[in-house]
């Protein structure tokens, strides 16, 4: 069976870790899904960072939100949600941190859920 193409949204500069480790649960062999990229640093020297967005957004199938206690005023978070609207991708979001909490989540990010195994292939089958 394929895997679910994910491009993974977090906030780069405080939750690095989780892209990690959500890539680690991706690369398990009974994962459903697969990521197929990730948040781009907008303060990266490219100029093009918003075109390169999205173009590894409109790749994926679905678009998930990593969240942390500062996601919601991360400036990239916020311009690949856009994209995301934009291009009517399916979206959700991730409480990234065991003591983490739904008040974390991105306005029009998508449905807010724990990180847990069983949600993640609830979302992704």
């Amino acid at each position: 069976m394929a895997k679910k193409r994910v491009f993974v949204s977090f906030d780069f500069d405080n939750d690095r870790t989780l892209k990690e480790f959500i890539i680690g649960q991706a690369n398990l062999t009974d994962s459903p899904f697969e990521v197929v990229d990730l948040s781009l640093k907008e303060a990266a020297p490219e100029k093009d960072w918003l075109d390169k967005a999205r173009v590894a957004i409109s790749r994926a199938e679905v678009f998930m939100i990593m969240l942390g206690p500062k996601t919601q005023n991360a400036p990239g978070v916020l311009k690949e949600l856009k994209i995301a609207n934009e291009l009517k991708k399916t979206k959700f979001q991730i409480i990234g941190y065991k003591d983490g909490s739904a008040t974390w989540a991105v306005p029009d990010g998508g449905r807010t859920y724990s990180w847990n195994w069983d949600n993640l292939k609830m979302l992704l089958k």
